[in-house]
């Protein structure tokens, strides 16, 4: 039973290992957005995320209850590290399934905890399948991502955490894919403060509980497609969607620009680090999508800050363009002496620093005697970016820009 009582059971059993993340003020976000905004850093969490406190309790659960022989669990991610984390904790054994296209610094992250990895299936559905059957014929024990209630009750203590830092908070915003940790958050928050409200913001291309929230019944969707791996789950949960439609007030949701922004947002302004997942609460704030009086005083969680440094470089790329800080232009030039020369005095005349240039002269695009230079440029903002463009037009250079 998923109550206030196994919720404070689970944080004796979980206070001892789990760090206490920091629920901290944010003042640039807070102003830009009109609420008084605090922080829950999760991940700033022991495995980096807020899933080893469902784990852990599960596993611990189970350990009292004298079952040793062994756990498994189906995840490509933090669920996975929660799990190898905590049987590592307790000396029984694990066995994680990961989908086959599992980058290989998550696999070896599972790996460091101790955990046998088996990849099987190409998405998060095959490998779950599998696990499945493979915990039954090898008698293991089965530790759900969320529809599990130890599991949502080891999430719930986040819930528990933010109220005693900031008693007289209005409003929680909290990721949801599988709905387990907004379950067992809103259980808590509701039981200990009625009138909070809690509103859950899941990922566009990740739709299935925001529309069974709305359809007001599961509905299932065929794929997901998000950079927010950690909330990218394809079936709705009965159970998870029992208590989301009891308790929380509200549910959005953000695409996939505005996870991007806020994960660069939170990087340069907050110095904070987060996911994908983790930053839909912020990207939820930064866009306007909450309705909430002004002045409130929200607590968002920050799930999650495993994110895959390929990934993140291509957000910072994406973000330094969309905000005019980076420009890349193709020029055409007649190639002989001098030519490059008087293109890259008009850059330095106008102050825009060169970080990348090519110089082609042999693409069977050109015409005879023509080269391209490509040519990547750091710059201050759109009116810089325009006088650029003015410049080469009045220096009668013929020019492409790429996004």
């Amino acid at each position: 039973m998923l109550d206030l009582n196994s919720i404070k059971k689970a944080y004796e059993r979980v206070q001892s290992v789990v760090h206490r993340t920091p629920f901290s003020y944010a003042p640039i976000l807070s102003q830009m957005c009109g609420y008084e905004v605090y922080l829950k850093k999760e991940n700033l969490q022991r495995t980096g995320a807020f899933k080893l406190r469902g784990a852990f309790n599960k596993i611990a659960s189970l350990v009292e209850n004298g079952k040793q022989g062994g756990v498994v669990a189906a995840s490509a991610g933090n669920h996975a590290q929660g799990v190898a984390f905590s049987a590592k904790h307790f000396g029984i054994d694990a066995t994680i399934v990961m989908p086959e296209s599992t980058p290989l610094t998550k696999v070896q992250g599972v790996k460091e905890f101790g955990a046998r990895v088996i990849l099987h299936g190409g998405n998060y559905d095959e490998a779950y399948a599998y696990a499945v059957e493979f915990a039954k014929e090898n008698h293991y024990d089965f530790v759900h991502p969320f529809t599990d209630d130890e599991v949502m009750a080891g999430q719930g203590t986040v819930s528990l955490e933010m109220l005693e830092d900031v008693e007289d908070l209005d409003a929680m915003i909290v990721p949801v894919g599988g709905g387990g940790l907004i379950s067992g958050m809103s259980v808590a928050a509701k039981t200990l403060k009625p009138e909070i409200k809690m509103i859950g913001v899941s990922a566009q291309g990740a739709p299935a509980m925001k529309n069974s929230y709305d359809a007001k019944q599961p509905l299932d969707t065929t794929s997901v497609r998000t950079i927010a791996d950690g909330i990218a789950v394809r079936d709705t949960s009965p159970i998870t969607l029992a208590y989301i439609l009891k308790n929380v007030d509200g549910f959005e949701s953000v695409c996939e620009d505005e996870i991007a922004s806020a994960i660069l947002f939170l990087l340069e302004k907050q110095k904070v680090l987060v996911e994908g997942a983790g930053a839909v609460g912020v990207a939820a704030l930064l866009h306007g999508k909450l309705d909430l009086p002004k002045g409130s005083k929200v607590g968002v969680v920050l799930s999650g800050g495993n994110i895959d440094v390929t990934m993140l470089s291509l957000i910072i790329e994406k973000g330094l363009m969309k905000s005019a800080r980076k420009m890349k232009l193709m020029v055409t030039l007649v190639d002989k002496p001098g030519a490059l020369q008087s293109f890259t005095q008009i850059l330095t005349e106008v102050g825009a620093n060169i970080v990348q240039i090519g110089y082609d002269r042999t693409s069977i695009d050109l015409e005879f005697g023509d080269a391209n230079v490509s040519v990547a440029l750091e710059t201050k903002g759109e009116e810089h970016q325009e006088q650029i463009r003015q410049k080469l037009k009045e220096g009668g250079f013929a020019f492409r820009e790429e996004h």
